[in-house]
């Protein structure tokens, strides 16, 4: 159900600041997106709100029209599609993409915390749809030293919670499917599994499925995974995972665990992504009061709550007055205009109203 959160949130965000809405939601999940189409008309006035379903093409046709502001989710490719239409038009658009979110996992300092954090990160990268949302971890970062042990308790962990194929979510579609089974076929992938990497094309299930140091060129490092796949990343010192984020595209997300407020201040102070996460990771995206979105390549605009209003809201400037002042018009050649003129340009608003009354200052 997170395609109809991030469907409705915007919804309600542009209803409220008085907007009429066509809403397309995603064919790729056409359950979802049925079930907004029999119940919005429903609960709300046709008139404001018009849902529209259909493939790419339906999209392309929505994008040829006049909108005040478009709001487009999803990857970059399409993104880029819906930018150009938006330009024939002078359309502002608002993009919010996927991206390679990092996590990044520092040495606990407690048996406890570790657990604590495994427990987080198995429920932000397998228990929301299976690692089929924009915000989901993609990789992790950490020291040599640690990562025995972060990977005995992430197969530990997941040996307990996850005890067969349905006690998580189904691969979205057999093309989403045969495009994640893809990237587990490069040989060099392959052998970087260290736990999981069954798939069953008949139910299309792929088992969480854990890599060591996949090479760093290959699709699984490079593009955005959206699956049960988790690549692992070791680093000498965990300062270097700050280098290795900024060094690629900005994410919508950065997580870490850590204890460590020098790590998290550096963190914040030398990375760039749509928001920054400390020891826990997706729940940022149920606050209402901080704002959603990314930067860069993972998209622009914001919204949740209240910008979400501000997102669909032009602030229209509107100044009114009454009094004349002639000491704005030419001619330039008496001194008492030029020096009126400096006051206003200096904001010296005392000076210029004494001057209105013939007395200085």
């Amino acid at each position: 159900m997170l395609h109809a959160g991030l469907a409705l949130e915007p919804l309600s965000g542009a209803l409220a600041a008085g907007n009429a809405v066509v809403l397309k939601p995603s064919e790729l999940a056409p359950s979802t997106a049925a079930l907004l189409a029999a119940n919005i008309p429903r609960y709300l006035d046709a008139e404001a709100v018009k849902v529209v379903l259909g493939a790419a093409e339906v999209g392309q046709e929505l994008m040829e029209h006049r909108w005040d502001k478009v709001l487009f989710t999803g990857g970059a490719r399409v993104g880029r599609i819906i930018m150009t239409k938006a330009a024939k038009h002078l359309t502002p658009v608002a993009l919010e993409l996927g991206s390679k979110c990092p996590c990044i996992v520092d040495w606990l300092d407690s048996k406890r915390d570790s657990q604590v954090a495994v427990n987080r990160i198995i429920g932000a990268k397998w228990s929301t749809c299976a690692g089929q949302a924009c915000i989901a971890i993609d990789y992790i970062l950490v020291e040599e030293q640690f990562a025995p042990i972060l990977i005995e308790l992430l197969k530990s962990t997941l040996e307990r919670l996850i005890t067969k194929p349905e006690d998580m979510a189904r691969i979205l579609n057999e093309r989403q499917f045969n495009r994640l089974s893809g990237l587990l076929e490069d040989h060099k992938v392959s052998r970087s599994i260290v736990h999981g990497g069954d798939v069953d094309p008949k139910i299309l299930s792929i088992e969480p499925t854990i890599l060591l140091n996949p090479p760093l060129d290959s699709d699984v490092m490079t593009e955005e995974i959206f699956g049960p796949l988790l690549p692992i990343i070791t680093v000498k010192k965990i300062e270097e995972s700050i280098e290795f984020v900024s060094s690629r595209p900005k994410p919508l997300a950065i997580y870490a665990f850590t204890t460590s407020e020098a790590l998290k201040q550096r963190i914040v102070r030398e990375t760039s992504s749509g928001s920054v996460t400390f020891n826990d990771a997706i729940v940022q995206y149920g606050l209402e009061s901080i704002p959603f979105g990314g930067v860069g390549q993972s998209g622009f605009g914001q919204y949740h709550g209240k910008y979400s209003f501000e997102m669909f809201s032009h602030k229209k400037a509107v100044f009114r007055r009454s009094l004349e002042f002639m000491f704005r018009y030419p001619p330039w050649s008496d001194d008492s205009k030029l020096g009126m003129l400096r006051h206003v340009f200096r904001y010296d608003y005392v000076s210029l109203f004494l001057a209105l009354l013939g007395l200085r200052r």
